[in-house]
């Protein structure tokens, strides 16, 4: 098959499946694996260069609608009569489905249902785990000014207690919040994990938050227990995110969780 990947969730998941050699096409953003670098690429996913998507002829097209604004991508790949399938992910849960759901499309049901497996493995493993912890009450920040965090609905918030923690917006509705940092100040979370979408972890500048109106009083910016962490592993709703989750666990637990290992738990070689 000749497939065509428009957000790097996508492009990952095709990874899990054994499709990598068969990606004709990627977003500019997909960076994961390493040999989709040199694959021809049709924009950013807010602004897809549909050109270029129906020049490299594809079986199928990846599409998403786990960012707003992808929804015009879907509108021109329908005025083209182009081939696509479309995920819409905002939990754990539509994940392990969009897993199901490519798999199927791209004839890689056997592995769709094997790295599910697996993953579902882990899962109750540390479901189990973090029923022993009390948990850690975190405040997660995907973008500094305005400040947006995920919601109950989101993937974040179930990774958030797998790993022995509550998200402190669990009880708002919305996948993706925008937020005050008023809010977050009265909500005086224990922890806060810096995941700004987009920006390597050596651009995310924590030394600003203590910059925010009466923040520097807070129990995370007091004792110190800010994290600046990988966004590709809590940003992208691909498997990646279990790796987020071990990594999240044994940062917040070690005397709970294992410290992970580098081996990817739910990859196959391929």
């Amino acid at each position: 098959m000749r497939i065509v990947s428009l957000c790097p969730s996508n492009t990952e998941i095709a990874a899990y499946l054994g499709l990598t050699n068969q990606l004709v096409g990627v977003d500019d953003y997909s960076d994961w694996p390493g040999e989709v670098k040199n694959l021809p690429k049709v924009g950013p996913d807010l602004s897809i260069d549909m050109d270029k998507v129906e020049a490299l002829q594809p079986d199928v097209i990846l599409a998403s609608l786990s960012v707003p604004g992808m929804e015009k991508n879907i509108e021109k790949l329908k005025a083209r009569s182009l081939p696509y399938i479309v995920s819409s992910p905002n939990s754990l849960d539509d994940v392990r489905r969009d897993l199901l759901h490519i798999g199927d499309a791209c004839g890689q049901y056997k592995k769709a249902q094997t790295v599910v497996s697996r993953m579902d493995h882990i899962v109750s493993d540390y479901k189990q785990k973090a029923a022993n912890c009390k948990p850690i009450r975190v405040y997660w920040e995907w973008w500094p000014k305005p400040a947006y965090s995920p919601g109950g609905a989101n993937w974040l918030t179930t990774i958030s207690r797998l790993a022995g923690a509550q998200n402190v917006l669990e009880n708002r509705s919305e996948a993706s919040c925008q937020v005050t940092w008023e809010e977050i100040k009265q909500l005086n979370p224990d922890h806060i994990c810096l995941a700004w979408v987009g920006i390597l972890t050596e651009k995310v500048k924590p030394e600003l938050l203590y910059k925010r109106e009466g923040w520097p009083s807070m129990t995370a910016l007091r004792e110190r227990n800010i994290h600046v962490l990988e966004e590709s592993l809590y940003c992208r709703p691909s498997p990646r995110l279990i790796i987020g989750l071990q990594k999240l666990a044994y940062r917040l637990h070690p005397d709970v969780f294992p410290n992970p290992n580098n081996k990817d738990p739910l990859f196959i070689e391929h």
